[in-house]
C-alpha cells in the first residue's frame, strides 16, 4: 500500500488490495516500434478482471520492496518474452470498480520503450497483440471504449501527448 505521494505504507497481497480498494503501487508499460505504432495486448480471457480487453503492452505490480523499473523489465519479459530499455515518463492515480467487486486504486508509474523484435506471449496473460497507429487507437477509444481497459482509457491522452513530442 502507498499514500498519494507513493510512499510505502505497508505490504499486502495484490488481491486483498483489489478487494479492499486500497491505494497500491502499479506500473504500465507502453512500447512503440520504430514507426511510432503502439504495441497493444488483448488480455487473456482468464484474467480476474478486464479479461479480453485491449490495453497497453504490459501492466502489473512490483513485489514488496522491488524497484518499479526492475519490476517492469521483469514483467515485460514474463508476459511478452522480450527485453528493451524502459524510461519512466510520468505517474498518475486512478480508481476503477469492476462488476466482480474488485477495485483498482493504483498509483501507476508509466514507462515507455521501443521495440521491433519478435514477441513470445505468455498465454496465461495475453490472448493477442498487435502494433497500431496512434490515430487508429484514438478513434477506437472514441467509438468503442468498452473494448479497452479503464487504465488505458485514462492514460492514453497523456501518453499520446508524450508521443506527439517524441515521435511526430
Amino acid at each position: 500500500m502507498v499514500d498519494q505521494y507513493d510512499n510505502a505504507l505497508g505490504f499486502m497481497d495484490k488481491m486483498e488490495a483489489h478487494n479492499r480498494g486500497l491505494l497500491h503501487r502499479a506500473f504500465s508499460i507502453f512500447i512503440f516500434n520504430s514507426s511510432g505504432e503502439m504495441l497493444l495486448q488483448q488480455r487473456a480471457f482468464i484474467k480476474y478482471h478486464s479479461a479480453g480487453l485491449w490495453s497497453n503492452a504490459c501492466c502489473s505490480h512490483p513485489y514488496p520492496e522491488e524497484e518499479v523499473e526492475l519490476a517492469a523489465a521483469r514483467r515485460l519479459n514474463e508476459e511478452l518474452g522480450f527485453h528493451t530499455p524502459l524510461k519512466k515518463i510520468f505517474d498518475f492515480i486512478y480508481r476503477a470498480s469492476f462488476k466482480n467487486g474488485l477495485v483498482e486504486n493504483e498509483f501507476d508509474h508509466v514507462l515507455v520503450g521501443r521495440y521491433d523484435g519478435s514477441i513470445k506471449v505468455n498465454a496465461e496473460e495475453v490472448n493477442d497483440y498487435l502494433f497500431k497507429p496512434m490515430a487508429e487507437i484514438r478513434l477506437e477509444l472514441e467509438c468503442s471504449p468498452e473494448n479497452y481497459t479503464e487504465w488505458f482509457k485514462i492514460s492514453f491522452p497523456k501518453i499520446e501527448a508524450w508521443w506527439q513530442q517524441n515521435f511526430v
